[in-house]
């Protein structure tokens, strides 16, 4: 951040009176302008024991396999914004689901959280940012083409509850990749 989006002067990290981080403070009116991480939600949605996947017509990882995911908006509740993602991203609707994961990504400010549930009806298509979503059998899940480590990690842990047959709540934090 350059600049103030109360009073449009520069602005320059400062560590405000009660803080322990720098934070953009505006050299004019001082208003302290806050970053804090971005959420990513999104949903494991099974239909007749497979998975649905989109695979992005966007960057990053144009190309790729994802579960339907993405940024949470304003004024709705994470539940509210996996199933929208799931919505824009594979044109499918997705009886509400319990929480399953929930994925810390520090190193680049984000938290990705992801849903489970079933398709209402089985039916699916590409959105916008999807160049074709497929529903996938565990053995046929395309592990080698995953956008994400945050999906491989939700999925692995799925197949794994699904297995044993209890569904659990998960928690990870993805450190950065080494180099």
């Amino acid at each position: 951040m350059r600049y103030c989006t109360q009073c449009g002067q520069p602005v320059e990290p400062r560590i405000p009176p009660g803080d322990h981080l720098p934070r953009s403070v505006c050299t004019a009116c001082g208003h302290v302008h806050y970053e804090n991480p971005r959420l990513i939600l999104g949903c494991i949605a099974e239909w007749e024991g497979r998975i649905l996947l989109c695979r992005r017509a966007i960057e990053p990882r144009l190309g790729y396999w994802t579960l339907p995911a993405g940024f949470m908006e304003n004024e709705e509740t994470t539940l509210q914004a996996a199933l929208r993602e799931t919505r824009e991203e594979a044109c499918a609707n997705v009886h509400s689901g319990s929480l399953f994961a929930l994925v810390d990504v520090p190193h680049i400010n984000q938290v990705h959280l992801f849903y489970r549930g079933q398709l209402q009806d089985g039916r699916h298509s590409a959105g916008q940012e999807s160049l074709e979503t497929s529903l996938f059998d565990e053995a046929d899940i395309p592990w080698n083409s995953l956008a994400f480590r945050s999906v491989r990690f939700c999925l692995e842990r799925y197949f794994s509850d699904r297995r044993q047959g209890h569904f659990g709540v998960h928690q990870f934090v993805l450190p950065p990749l080494p180099g």
